[in-house]
């Protein structure tokens, strides 16, 4: 029984003494093995079975895919003395992961040369150029299809982009890849995540901004109300031509009809002047008398004339 026991515990020595040996190394990893804190032999970079001296030699593993640096927002003046809040993002990666290991250890001591090389750099060029020039990459005429435009762009003029924020981050990773080479670090690309004005610039700067609004709005209103009486203005002497025209056709319309009417008349009662008499003046008889009016006249009267004995004789 203390044979096989011996034995049992001899494999299980062998099985760990095996397992220390072996180490696999990932596709997205790459891995430098040291012995007693010094590395020995070349980075193992391609992905497969590897072995190394158990207790002894201990494989140490370094990502291979794209990390990322996220740099500390801060205020950064322009050439032109405008604050501006400024905050970077990169990628890098570990190209030699031997060189990385004996300089920066891991990947927490290369986060701090980044910030130690980026940060500096990103500073160095945003202060080199004016404000213009890191907020925009082109002369390209900005889409706004606003009235007014012009008259802002007399009041905050931003001038002319000469270099643009590409050629600046370009010029940032140009200045900081040379610093980090040395480290193992390769920086794949540096990028300004984030502009804006501080705290005291953003407030006047939104001061402005309203202002100038206030003074676009007071244009629209006023060339408005301009435009609203000029409107008024031919509406009312629309109505006037429409009004005097039609009153002048009814007027011609009216004494041609009075003339016709007055021809006929004079035509009807031509033929029997006291019979047209007689009927105008049982007319005026019927709209002046009722029944209980009282008339007081002479009997040589005009008026009363038809109503003395008629006898039917001339």
């Amino acid at each position: 029984m203390k044979f096989k026991g011996i034995i049992y515990g001899l494999i299980i020595i062998i099985i760990f003494f095996l397992m220390g040996a072996v180490y696999v190394v990932d596709e997205t990893e790459q891995v430098v093995v040291t012995r007693f804190g010094e590395a020995i032999g070349k980075a193992k970079t391609t992905p497969g079975l590897n072995f190394k001296l158990p207790l002894i030699d201990t494989a140490n593993y370094f990502p291979k895919n794209l990390l990322d640096w996220d740099g500390d927002p801060g205020q950064i003046p322009t050439l032109d003395k405008t604050f501006i809040w400024v905050d970077t993002f990169a990628r890098w990666k570990i190209v030699d992961p031997l060189k990385f290991f004996e300089t920066v250890n891991n990947v927490y001591g290369a986060l701090g040369r980044l910030d130690d090389i980026i940060d500096p750099a990103v500073r160095n060029f945003i202060t080199s150029y004016p404000l213009i020039e890191t907020v925009r990459m082109t002369n390209r005429e900005l889409d706004i299809r606003e009235a007014g435009i012009d008259e802002v762009k007399e009041i905050s003029p931003l001038g002319e982009v000469k270099t643009g924020r590409a050629e600046i981050t370009k010029g940032i990773m140009a200045q900081a890849q040379p610093k980090l080479a040395k480290f193992g670090i390769e920086l794949v690309d540096v990028k300004i995540k984030r502009l804006n004005y501080v705290e005291e610039v953003r407030r006047s700067v939104y001061q402005r901004m309203i202002a100038e609004r206030k003074q676009i709005a007071e244009k629209f209103r006023s060339e408005g109300k301009g435009e609203a009486r000029k409107i008024e203005g031919d509406r009312e002497k629309e109505m006037k031509r429409i009004t005097s025209g039609a009153y002048r056709t009814a007027q011609e319309i009216k004494g041609k009809a009075d003339a016709k009417a007055t021809k006929i008349y004079a035509q009807a009662y031509g033929r029997d002047p006291d019979f047209y008499s007689f009927i105008n003046t049982l007319d005026i008889y019927k709209k002046t008398l009722d029944k209980d009016s009282t008339l007081i006249l002479s009997t040589d009267s005009e008026f009363f004339k038809y109503l003395k004995g008629y006898t039917g004789k001339k």
